[in-house]
């Protein structure tokens, strides 16, 4: 046997692996893509930013030569077309991601969407029946739930270090109104406080207590001046249990970033739960302490989750079926937001 030939061989297939790369292409040049997202793949281990497209090239262009992303197209249809990218990214309103989330699982992209997924839970079914159909993998963004902060602090609440959870409250709030142009104030768009950031809060409630809720009661700012959008949102959402989630959004507010879970006998608070801040802190009988996760990029953790389980490399953990739930509660949220009444799941 040639076995100096057959670790020639081997050590081809293992550089194979690990120089292998997930070719990303990236449909529309939003803020949060050009400032996050798309450095977040360029910093990870497994991702490559092959082209950006815009509904002009003169964007796209000047987008791709700032972060030095080697395509650059004109229009969607175009990115779609090329053979060369694995994944796609979008960033667009909204109102648009069923519709480019399907093209691109259509022309055999595997998808990362920004969160919210859809405008409702009916949407989100249909993207995931389209991945389905098409072989290819779909993911929601919430970077957050990538970095391991949130499986310790669940390590945590089932060690009983806190006692028996009684509740959770979570804040996003931050003050954009004076941008009255801006996609987050078109209703028909998707927009609104409670897609733009009340899905984070709902997202980790549901993450943390690993079930669904079966009521939701929210109360809201609806403004007139910013296409009666809900501007600011308080709600509780009623989970198994008799624990509940408070939690209060709004986009003209004063910034917050918070989560706190309570247990009988001690409680966990998050000061930036949903940012890059790895920083959180447990109180018991025993005091206060600082738990630290490694000041990871969450955006890059979601890029590499995200190519390893297109690879077959890691366990789905969170399936479109995931996102098509909590597009269910976002539902209930403003449908009780706008009828200010109780609405049941």
């Amino acid at each position: 046997m040639d076995y100096t030939r057959n670790e020639s061989i081997l050590s081809k297939k293992v550089a194979i692996k690990l120089t292998r790369k997930l070719r990303w292409g990236v449909i529309g040049c939003a803020g949060i893509a050009v400032h996050s997202v798309i450095p977040g793949i360029q910093q990870s281990s497994t991702g490559e930013v092959t082209a950006i497209a815009s509904r002009g090239i003169a964007k796209a262009e000047e987008t791709a030569a700032k972060l030095g992303i080697p395509k650059a197209y004109g229009s969607y249809e175009e990115i779609l077309a090329d053979q060369e990218i694995d994944a796609i990214y979008i960033p667009l309103p909204n109102h648009l991601h069923m519709e480019w989330s399907i093209r691109a699982m259509e022309a055999g992209k595997h998808v990362l969407c920004e969160k919210p997924i859809a405008l409702n839970a009916e949407e989100a079914q249909r993207m995931a029946d389209a991945a389905a159909k098409n072989g290819v993998h779909l993911a929601e963004a919430f970077m957050y739930r990538n970095h391991p902060r949130y499986d310790e602090i669940k390590a945590i609440i089932d060690s009983g270090e806190i006692g028996e959870l009684r509740g959770i409250h979570g804040a996003f709030t931050f003050n954009n109104a004076g941008d009255s142009g801006n996609v987050r104030y078109r209703k028909e768009w998707g927009g609104g406080s409670l897609y733009d950031v009340g899905c984070y809060p709902i997202s980790a409630a549901r993450l943390i207590l690993g079930t669904e809720p079966e009521a939701a009661t929210v109360h809201a700012l609806i403004s007139p001046e910013h296409d009666n959008v809900d501007m600011m949102a308080s709600g509780i959402l009623e989970f198994p249990g008799s624990v509940a989630l408070t939690f209060d959004c709004g986009m003209w507010a004063d910034f917050r970033n918070t989560l706190e879970i309570l247990g009988t006998s001690g409680r966990i608070e998050i000061p930036n739960a949903f940012v890059n801040d790895p920083t959180f802190y447990v109180y018991t009988k025993d005091g206060k302490r600082e738990a630290k996760q490694p000041a990871l990029n969450q955006y890059s953790l979601q890029a590499d989750t995200f190519a390893r389980n297109v690879w077959g490399e890691q366990e789905v953990r969170f399936t479109p079926a995931d996102a098509v739930a909590n597009m269910k509660v976002i539902d209930a949220c403003l449908e009780s937001a706008y009828s200010r009444k109780r609405v049941t799941l």
